[in-house]
């Protein structure tokens, strides 16, 4: 598509925007970022990672704190949360060059179809899938604890061949970064298998106040976690999305392997910010339900983060 390195746009510069901005800026790409709260910060320091994986790594980045003074980029990576996509909508429309790629770093479902209507028809909508642990330690400071994969999804735009070169030219971007990173041919399914995880330890982290460490050391919440992995698995498979053989087991078996973690919900929680209810539990419910099937630990979890959520913000 370009003669030269493609232009890279971040939008939303914490924790999962700032360290995939911050390991394509090392690679040598020509990187964007856009901030708000923290952006005088970043412009007199840079933006600094605490990785277990990549060491430490402090660079001078390109940050604006209007979208107006950020030149037109090629590829767009959607860092913020979900809850704030249609805020989004018209930053994106003005950051993105025409054929833009827009890649959406997000979890759970239904995050591409809420935002597409909001974007222009030349541009095309990728989804992205990050396995990693990464926290936003302090204003222009990235805690990496472990992993950093990213899997590639095409959901719309003007591709002839189904996406199939865009994504893995976003693929190669990322693995030039030295970043894990493959193309998965089916968004949804893949965007379910992520909920295996998201589900159980997000939710849980902000019910019962724990991260990742104690709820595997507790045999009432390991056996919540693999009652609330098995109500993915099949909802996934009411929805016509069969997930590998002991998808879950292995992911189950990689949570005790990790270091103790605290997902990004109960960051969200703890700042009295919004939860992504939405994406996570009440999309994927719906969908479940529509195809005839009930997912009632599921259910009463996010029931129980969304009396949580509104109090939370009421304080």
């Amino acid at each position: 598509m370009h003669s030269r390195k493609p232009r890279i746009g971040i939008i939303g510069s914490g924790a999962i925007g700032g360290f995939y901005g911050l390991m394509l800026l090392r690679a040598g790409f020509d990187v964007h970022f856009l901030l708000r709260s923290e952006y005088d910060v970043v412009r007199q320091q840079g933006l600094r990672l605490d990785s277990a994986v990549h060491g430490e790594v402090r660079m001078e980045v390109q940050a604006y704190a209007d979208v107006a003074h950020m030149p037109q980029c090629d590829w767009l990576l959607v860092g913020a949360k979900a809850t704030s996509n249609l805020e989004l909508a018209p930053l994106i429309m003005q950051a993105a060059a025409p054929g833009a790629r827009v890649v959406l770093l997000q979890n759970g479902l239904g995050v591409e179809t809420q935002l597409r209507p909001a974007l222009r028809d030349d541009l095309h909508l990728l989804g992205g899938l990050c396995f990693i642990c990464v926290n936003r330690q302090a204003p222009g400071l990235i805690r990496h604890q472990a992993l950093g994969a990213v899997h590639l999804g095409y959901h719309s735009g003007p591709a002839t061949d189904g996406g199939e070169a865009i994504v893995e030219e976003g693929a190669g971007l990322f693995r030039t970064a030295g970043i894990d990173s493959k193309a998965m041919s089916n968004l949804d399914q893949a965007r379910w298998q992520k909920l295996v995880w998201n589900v159980p330890y997000n939710g849980l982290s902000v019910l019962l106040r724990a991260s990742t460490t104690p709820l595997m050391a507790d045999a009432d919440s390991r056996a919540l976690i693999q009652a609330l992995m098995a109500e993915v698995v099949l909802g996934a498979k009411a929805c016509g999305h069969a997930l590998p053989e002991g998808y879950a087991e292995q992911l189950f078996r990689m949570t005790e392997q990790m270091p103790d973690y605290w997902p990004s919900m109960y960051h969200d929680f703890a700042q009295h910010r919004p939860l992504e209810l939405q994406a996570i539990y009440a999309e994927p419910l719906a969908q479940a339900h529509a195809a005839g099937c009930r997912l009632p630990n599921m259910e009463m979890l996010y029931k129980a983060l969304a009396f949580i959520d509104r109090d939370s913000r009421r304080t």
